[in-house]
C-alpha cells in the first residue's frame, strides 16, 4: 500500500473511532467497517476501512483496490485466513469471510455493492480481473 493511502486510511480510521462509525467526504451516507485481518506472509493484524452493503445476515465488500489490476493486500489475508474481526459502528464481532470469484453469486452480490455505490461498476471498466465479491458471516 502506498504511503498516502496508508495515511488517509488512518485518517478513516480515527474519525470512524472518534464518530460511532460515521465518515464524510466520500463515503458519507455509506456503511463503512473496519476490517481486521491477519497479514498473510506477516501474522501481524492489519486494518482497512471498508464500503459494506447487507445482504440478507451477511455483509458484503469488494475486493476492488479502486479497479487496480491487482487485488488488495486484504483479500489475501482473508484466503489464508478468513477468521476476521469486524468494527461496525460501535460494535466489533468475529466474523468468517467467504470469498467469491466468479459466478452468478460473485455476480449479484458485486452488482449489489454497485447498486448502492457507483464507483464499483466503474472499478469494473478500470481493470480486466473479475474483482472478487467477499461476504462477511458472524461467528457465534
Amino acid at each position: 500500500m502506498s504511503n498516502d493511502r496508508h495515511v488517509l486510511n488512518q485518517q478513516v480510521i480515527k474519525e470512524f473511532r472518534a464518530n460511532k462509525g460515521k465518515v464524510g467526504g466520500n463515503w458519507a451516507g455509506d456503511t463503512l467497517i473496519l476490517l481486521h485481518t491477519v497479514g498473510a506472509k506477516s501474522g501481524q493484524i492489519r486494518t482497512i476501512p471498508l464500503v459494506c452493503v447487507k445482504d440478507g445476515e451477511h455483509f458484503v465488500i469488494a475486493a476492488s483496490k479502486g479497479g487496480a489490476p491487482t487485488h488488495p493486500d486484504w483479500y489475501h489475508n482473508i484466503q489464508k485466513n478468513p477468521e476476521v474481526t469486524v468494527e461496525m459502528g460501535e460494535e466489533t464481532f468475529r466474523a468468517k469471510a467467504t470469498c467469491f470469484t466468479e459466478g452468478p453469486e460473485r455476480d449479484r452480490l458485486y452488482a449489489k455493492l454497485a447498486e448502492h455505490k457507483g464507483t464499483f461498476a466503474g472499478y469494473e471498466k478500470k481493470t480486466t480481473r473479475k474483482i472478487p465479491a467477499v461476504t462477511l458471516t458472524r461467528m457465534k
